[in-house]
C-alpha cells in the first residue's frame, strides 16, 4: 500500500472529516490510474478508517452521557437548590436525548394525582401548568405502573386512556413522540421525567436507559431535599425532641457522606471493592459484593459463610419490593439495571461483623435513629440503595470499557486468523495502539468452554468476519468468557475474539502448553464450569497466526476425544497424537497410507470395517466379546475381519502393523465429523 495513502486516511480522521471526504484518496487514486490491487487494497484502509471513525463517534457520544452524569452527580454532590439541581436535569435529558422538549412530573399525593414539576423547551402556558390523574395519558400510566413507556405518534396511540384536556394541551405544544420514564424512591413512584419530539420518531432502548439514569438523579435530589429539610425542621423542636433531631442529623450526615464518596469513586474510576469499602466505613458490619450467578466480586470485613439459597430468596425479594430486605443479621440490596439484574450486595451486622450493631448504630451509641418497620434504619438502608445504583453504575462502566477494547482487539485477532493484509502498516499500527508487538513471540490458545457433545465446529466463512464480539455485559457463559478473556488479554498486552462457545487468545510467550493449563484453570474458575484449552506455538509475525490457530483448535479437540475435556495442552503435552497434529504433519497422508482402503471400502459401500475394527482391538482382539460390543454374531465379525484381511493385506495382525492400525484408528476419531466411521 502507498504510505501516503494511510497517512490520509489518518490525517482525515485526525481532523474529524466526515464520511463523504474519505472517498477522496480512493478517488484519486483511480484517476492516477492506479492497479488494481493498489485500490483494493486503498479500499480496504477506507472501510478500516471508516470503522475506527464510526467507533470514535460512539465513544464521544458515551463519553458525553456520562459527562452528563458525573455533573449531575457532582451537583447532588454540592445540593444547595433543588430546583437547579432538578432544571439541570430535564435541561441535561433535552440536550442527550436531542430533544424538543423535556419535563418532569411529580407525584401529589393529596389530589392523588401528578403535577408538572420543571420543563425544558416548553412554549405553552396550558402544559406547563397541566395536571395528569394516575393512569390517564402516557405519564399517568408510567407514574401509576412505574414503568417506562415510549410513543412514537402519541395521538395514534392506542395504549394509553386519553382525556381531553390532557390531549388539547400536548397539541398547544404539538409534542408527537413522547417517552417517560419513572423517579423512583425505593419501592415508590414519586414523579415522572420525560423527553418528547414535535415529530414522529421511535426513541431506542439506550436513549431510555438514559433518561431512566437521570431519573434516578433526580429521585436523589428530591430525597435529598427532604432529608435536609427534615434536618431544618428538626432544629426547631422542643428540647424534649432533641434526641430525636440528633439521630436524624446523623443520619443525614452518613447519607451526605456516603453519596459524597460514592460520587468520588464513580468519578476517578473506583471499583466494586471500594464501594463496599465505604459502606462498611460508614455503617459497620461486612459487606459481600456478588455478581449475577452469586460469585462473590468483592469482601471487606469479616463476612463469614452465607447460605446461598436465603441470599438468593432474599435478593429476589429485594428485586421485587425495590428495597432493601432484612434476614436475620443480614441486609440484601438487589443491584440491577432496569430489568437486568448485575449483581446483589449482602451487608452482615451482628457480632460476627462488628460487635452486634445495626446499620449506623455505634457499640455504645445512645441515640434512637428513626427505624422502618422491621427495624432497620430507613436512610441507612437507602445508603444501602445507593451503593446498589453506584455499583450498578462501575459495573456497567467497567462492562461498556471491557466491550470496547474486546471488540477492537477482537478485530485485529480476527484479521490475522484470516489472514487478511498481515502484511500491511495499517495493521501493525492498529497493534502498537493496542500496546502489541506482533514480531515478539506469541502462543495462541483456544479455549472451548459448554457441552462438547452439543458444540458445533463452524468454520470461518468465505467472506466476513468470523469471530463476533459478545458484549460483557451479557451474563451468559459466552458473556462471563468474553469478559475474563478480554480483562486477561488487556493485562498481558495480547489479543482476544470470541466464536460461540469458543475463545481465541494471542498471548505474549513462548510456551503454548503452560498458557493452555493457565487459560482453562482461570477461565474455568472463572466461569464455574470445565473449560479445555489448545495452545499452539511460539509463532512470530502475522502471517503465522492463522496456522497456530488451526493447530491449537486440533489440541483442543484432541483433549475431548482423548477423554481430557476441562485440561489444557499444547501438541508437545499430546504424546504421539501431538507428533501428529502439530504443525507441517501430514495426518492425511499417514491415515491413507496405514487405513485407506478401509475407509474407502466403508465409504463407497456404506458398511462398518472400521468400528469393527476399533472394537476387535478394544476387546483385546476377542472376536465373541467383540460381537457383544457390536451386538452382531461372531460369525458376521469373522467375515469382517476377513474383509479387513484382503484389503490391508498380509500380516495386518503382526504387532508392528496392529500397532500403526490403532494409532490411525485413534486419530480417525480426532479428526472433524468421524463420529460414526
Amino acid at each position: 500500500m502507498n504510505p501516503m495513502s494511510c497517512t490520509a486516511f489518518l490525517e482525515l480522521l485526525a481532523r474529524e472529516a466526515p464520511a463523504v471526504e474519505f472517498e477522496a484518496p480512493l478517488v484519486e487514486a483511480r484517476a492516477a490510474g492506479a492497479p488494481p490491487e493498489v485500490l483494493a487494497e486503498l479500499d480496504r484502509a477506507k472501510l478500516a478508517a471508516l470503522r475506527v471513525r464510526a467507533l470514535l463517534e460512539r465513544r464521544a457520544r458515551r463519553e458525553a452521557e456520562l459527562s452528563a452524569l458525573f455533573e449531575t452527580a457532582g451537583d447532588l454532590a454540592g445540593l444547595r437548590d433543588v430546583n437547579a439541581v432538578l432544571e439541570a436535569i430535564v435541561r441535561r435529558a433535552r440536550r442527550l436525548l436531542n430533544a424538543d422538549v423535556s419535563y418532569m412530573t411529580l407525584h401529589d399525593a393529596e389530589r392523588g394525582d401528578t403535577y408538572m414539576r420543571v420543563t425544558d423547551g416548553s412554549v405553552s402556558a396550558a402544559f406547563r401548568t397541566l395536571r395528569l390523574p394516575m393512569g390517564a395519558g402516557l405519564g399517568g400510566l408510567v407514574a401509576q405502573t412505574g414503568t417506562p413507556y415510549a410513543s412514537a405518534d402519541y395521538f395514534a396511540d392506542e395504549r394509553f386512556r386519553h382525556q381531553r384536556h390532557i390531549d388539547v394541551a400536548v397539541q398547544e405544544e404539538a409534542l408527537v413522540a413522547i417517552l417517560g420514564v419513572p423517579m423512583r424512591l425505593g419501592a415508590e413512584i414519586i414523579g415522572v421525567l420525560f423527553a418528547a419530539n414535535r415529530g414522529a420518531r421511535p426513541f431506542a432502548q439506550e436513549e431510555i436507559a438514559l433518561l431512566g439514569s437521570l431519573a434516578a438523579h433526580a429521585a436523589v435530589a428530591l430525597d435529598n431535599a427532604r432529608l435536609l429539610e427534615e434536618t431544618r425542621t428538626a432544629l426547631g423542636e422542643l428540647s424534649s425532641a432533641n434526641r430525636l433531631m440528633q439521630a436524624r442529623s446523623a443520619a443525614v450526615e452518613r447519607a451526605a457522606q456516603a453519596h459524597d464518596r460514592m460520587t468520588e469513586l464513580v468519578v476517578r474510576g473506583g471499583g466494586v471493592e471500594d464501594v463496599a469499602a465505604v459502606v462498611t466505613d460508614i455503617l459497620g458490619g461486612a459487606l459481600i459484593v456478588l455478581d449475577a450467578g452469586g460469585r462473590r466480586l468483592a469482601a471487606v470485613g469479616n463476612a463469614g459463610d452465607l447460605d446461598e439459597a436465603e441470599v438468593a430468596g432474599a435478593a429476589a425479594a429485594s428485586r421485587g419490593l425495590g428495597r432493601t430486605v432484612r434476614r436475620g443479621d443480614l441486609w440484601v440490596t438487589s443491584v440491577a439495571s432496569g430489568p437486568e439484574i448485575l449483581g446483589t450486595l449482602v451487608h452482615r451486622t451482628g457480632a460476627a461483623a462488628d460487635g452486634g450493631r445495626h446499620p449506623g448504630e455505634g457499640a455504645a451509641d445512645h441515640r434512637a435513629p428513626e427505624r422502618a418497620p422491621d427495624g432497620a434504619s430507613g436512610t441507612d438502608q437507602r445508603i444501602l440503595e445507593r451503593a446498589a445504583v453506584v455499583t450498578a453504575l462501575l459495573l456497567l462502566f467497567r462492562r461498556t470499557a471491557a466491550a470496547a477494547e474486546g471488540r477492537v482487539r477482537g478485530e485485529l485477532l480476527d484479521d490475522l486468523l484470516t489472514g487478511r493484509a498481515v502484511d500491511s502498516d495499517a495493521l501493525y499500527g492498529r497493534a502498537r495502539l493496542l500496546g502489541v508487538d506482533l514480531d515478539a513471540p506469541h502462543v495462541l490458545v483456544v479455549a472451548k468452554h459448554g457441552d462438547p457433545a452439543r458444540r458445533g465446529r463452524p468454520d470461518f466463512p468465505a467472506h466476513g468476519r468470523a469471530a463476533t464480539w459478545e458484549s460483557p455485559d451479557a451474563g451468559s457463559v459466552n458473556g462471563r468468557a468474553a469478559f475474563w478473556a478480554s480483562s486477561d488479554a488487556a493485562a498481558r498486552h495480547g489479543l482476544v475474539a470470541a466464536r460461540g462457545e469458543e475463545t481465541i487468545l494471542l498471548l505474549p510467550g513462548a510456551d503454548p502448553g503452560a498458557a493452555a493449563q493457565r487459560v482453562a484453570r482461570e477461565l474455568g474458575a472463572s466461569l464455574g464450569a470445565p473449560v479445555t484449552a489448545g495452545a499452539a506455538g511460539p509463532v512470530q509475525g502475522p502471517a503465522t497466526v492463522a496456522g497456530a490457530y488451526a493447530e491449537a483448535r486440533r489440541c483442543a479437540d484432541a483433549l475431548v476425544a482423548l477423554g481430557r475435556a476441562g485440561e489444557g495442552a499444547g501438541s508437545g503435552e499430546l504424546g504421539f497424537v501431538g507428533l501428529l497434529i502439530g504443525r507441517d504433519r501430514d495426518v492425511e497422508g499417514f491415515l491413507d497410507s496405514v487405513l485407506g482402503p478401509v475407509l474407502g471400502y466403508d465409504r463407497r459401500r456404506g458398511t462398518a470395517l472400521v468400528q469393527t475394527l476399533e472394537a476387535y482391538f478394544g476387546t483385546g482382539s476377542n472376536l465373541s466379546r467383540t460381537a457383544e460390543r457390536l451386538h452382531i454374531h461372531v460369525n458376521t465379525v469373522t467375515q469382517r475381519l476377513d474383509r479387513v484381511g484382503r484389503l490391508l493385506g498380509e500380516g495386518w495382525q503382526s504387532p508392528e502393523r496392529a500397532l500403526e492400525i490403532q494409532l490411525a484408528l485413534r486419530l480417525n476419531r480426532l479428526r472433524p465429523g468421524s463420529e460414526g466411521r
